[in-house]
């Protein structure tokens, strides 16, 4: 039996095409704000070596020995010729803790190691009941945020940005044992560690009070409160810790030959402290699974670009593939096949068998009008 084909080309649905393209348009430009936020966040590992040499203490920047050889250990100011910013106020936090627990006690020996090395410096010890009360008084229109943190360590976060803007001085984490004073370091008027892989430590922070850039991080808090992709750790990180707090301030880095000198990961000692490490919740799956991903951004992001696109174009020439092998029959299919423009045989799952809705009777009228037609069959 023959039969005439005429095959279905596939037409793309332009006006669903369009309507998909303008729905995802506005979506974008709905979280325009959060997409913002969450490039300033995932850029800083690209651009936070850039201009080093302007924030980074150093010797030849700041006439200041990173080592701390050269200060006595009991130096609880600037020093000659130099002015005081950084109030002589020290700050600990300890938030989340039953009254009556004994974490208290457990951490007394390491803060009562920072009172004594600082003798005559006024000191904080801030709690839930009295940072709650702080937090109405200064700083009541981030209150609400404040008391809708999902975890702890974010009230500790924020209510170290906001105490440091307010009051000025020294925040120190419960389990920094210090090894001598801090003094040298009240010439700056905003100063801390750096933290892995970008950022500062929020640990140990020092500054002066109102200072422009605390103010800005606390002014911020809202912009970055999000559960960053539903991970505690990202949620900390990107909201209220490390990786939140970076933009122009200065950084306390080791010398050349020892540029992790004074970062606080994990139980290490330091010049300044002897860190005993006690965050649990840097220990988490999402947290080291972030870390890995950190640490392996120089190799990861040349892989994902090659498997892209590799996966682009191969993509790319099945569909051209598949175009040269589905362009439709031209007249005839005859026993359940058809014929291509090419001549090449097609099976009959390759033709919508719908559209071959003209019968052999059509096809013989046609060719009985050809002059001197061709013989179909």
């Amino acid at each position: 039996m023959l039969t005439c084909c005429l095959p279905r080309r596939a037409t793309p649905g332009r006006p669903v095409f369009l309507v998909g393209l303008l729905l995802a348009l506005l979506l974008l430009f709905s979280v325009r704000h959060t997409l913002y936020t969450a490039w300033t966040l995932a850029a800083l590992p690209l651009t936070w070596g850039r201009g080093a040499s302007s924030f980074v203490i150093s010797r030849e920047a700041d006439a200041f020995d990173v080592t701390f050889e050269s200060y006595d250990a009991a130096q609880t100011t600037a020093g000659k010729g130099f002015e005081d910013r950084v109030p002589a106020i020290l700050h600990h936090v300890m938030l989340g803790h039953a009254p009556g627990a004994g974490t208290e006690d457990k951490w007394k020996a390491t803060r009562q190691s920072c009172l004594d090395l600082h003798p005559g410096w006024e000191h904080h010890l801030w709690t839930d009941e009295t940072a709650s009360a702080f937090v109405a008084d200064k700083f009541p229109h981030l209150k609400p945020m404040w008391d809708s943190y999902p975890f702890p360590i974010q009230r500790v976060d924020a209510l170290r940005h906001m105490v440091l803007y307010e009051y000025g001085g020294v925040v120190l984490d419960m389990d920094l044992r210090c090894r001598r004073s801090l003094g040298p370091l009240r010439r700056f008027g905003f100063v801390a560690p750096e933290a892995h892989p970008v950022g500062v430590s929020v640990g140990f922070v020092m500054a002066e009070r109102h200072n422009p850039f605390v103010g800005a991080v606390v002014d911020s808090l809202a912009t970055y409160n999000h559960r960053w992709l539903g991970l505690p750790y990202a949620t900390i990180m990107f909201s209220t810790g490390c990786h939140f707090v970076s933009s122009d301030y200065k950084v306390l880095r080791g010398p050349p030959s020892d540029p992790k000198m004074h970062r606080l990961n994990g139980a290490v000692s330091t010049p300044l402290f002897e860190h005993l490490g006690s965050s649990a919740w840097h220990t988490s799956l999402d947290c080291l699974a972030i870390v890995f991903i950190g640490r392996s951004l120089r190799w990861l992001l040349p892989v994902l670009l090659f498997v892209a696109v590799g996966g682009a174009l191969y993509l790319a020439e099945r569909r051209w593939t598949a175009r040269r092998r589905g362009g439709g029959c031209s007249h005839c299919r005859g026993h359940g096949g058809a014929v291509s423009p090419r001549g090449r045989s097609r099976k009959a799952s390759e033709v919508d068998l719908e559209e071959c809705s003209r019968t052999v009777s059509w096809v013989r009228q046609q060719h009985a009008r050809m002059a001197g037609g061709i013989h179909l069959g």
